[in-house]
């Protein structure tokens, strides 16, 4: 966490006394939860470490008090693992955050007690932000990470998880698509492989008829920077999977019952880029090489196409 937010996290969420404010991640600290992430799973830290940081700051375009409370109760070297949280970056994070929060706050609206089904959530902070008091959610995760969210955050008895690869359709048992599901992948598809990916979204759509689907993704730009060698800091996994907005018409092929497949725009932000974030498809330098929030919506498929009587 950088230098600047240090002091606003402390003030809003000052440790306990027997604990030093600053840690570097080599000694025990008591009272806090080890964070032992690695590969893949170690982006729900980082991940965290942006969006705690933009949310601390006193003109943040995501409030997300649980977020900055998490980073004072977790034993990891932020700082010296992740690097110090850039302002645009953690911007960036934020309103890809609040981008899916709106789109979840449509669905909650339409289906009050609808499922949200968050894949890979990491330490996502959004039921907090986004629950009506009758939503259920379900949270599917690898063990790891589902550990250490269980250990840090509280959860009631409408809220579920499930300990389970994302692209094992396992998870989808005891989810009742009758008062609307909608699935979630946010910061997740882009480390699976292409085919991975068309499998699963072809699993939903058999197994959510008339639900939704909300997933980001990487350009085919990004993702072979982070499949190429190179020096530098911090350096996200390798991310297999890239689409651009051309690519994005691809996927009604995913599945005959696909009958939506739109963009979400970024919501608008602070200063010159948060601004240009809501209108990037049209500036010709970011229209191509930039990340989406798509929407899926599942209809039924046509008995003809599906092979059924």
């Amino acid at each position: 966490m950088s230098e600047t937010v240090q002091p606003l996290v402390r003030q809003a969420y000052p440790p306990p006394a027997h604990q030093p404010t600053p840690h570097s991640g080599r000694n025990s600290v008591p009272g806090r939860v080890k964070a032992d992430l690695e590969g893949v799973p170690e982006t729900a830290l980082w991940t965290l470490h942006h969006r705690a940081a933009e949310a601390a700051r006193p003109d943040t375009v995501l409030p997300d008090p649980r977020a900055v409370q998490l980073v004072t109760e977790i034993e990891f070297p932020f700082q010296e693992r992740l690097g110090a949280a850039r302002p645009w970056l953690a911007q960036a994070v934020a309103l890809r955050a609040l981008g899916f929060d709106g789109v979840v706050r449509a669905f909650l609206a339409d289906c009050p007690d609808g499922t949200v089904v968050a894949l890979g959530e990491g330490l996502e902070t959004q039921f907090w932000r986004v629950d009506n008091g009758r939503a259920q959610w379900v949270t599917v995760d690898l063990d790891a990470p589902l550990a250490l969210r269980r250990r840090l955050l509280p959860h009631g008895e409408r809220q579920r998880l499930v300990a389970c690869d994302a692209r094992d359709s396992q998870w989808m048992a005891g989810i009742d698509p009758s008062r609307g599901v909608l699935v979630t992948a946010q910061g997740l598809l882009m480390y699976l492989q292409p085919a991975q990916v068309t499998r699963l979204i072809a699993a939903c759509a058999d197994a959510f008829p008339g639900g939704m689907m909300l997933f980001d993704t990487v350009s085919r730009r990004f993702s072979a920077r982070t499949r190429a060698k190179g020096p530098g800091g911090h350096r996200l996994p390798p991310m297999p999977w890239g689409m651009d907005a051309a690519d994005r018409k691809q996927l009604w092929q995913a599945h005959p019952a696909i009958s939506e497949v739109s963009e979400v725009p970024l919501p608008r932000g602070r200063g010159f880029l948060g601004h240009l974030a809501p209108c990037a498809a049209a500036v010709p330098l970011l229209r191509t090489d930039r990340p989406l929030i798509t929407k899926l919506r599942f209809g039924t498929a046509p008995a003809s196409l599906t092979g059924q009587p």
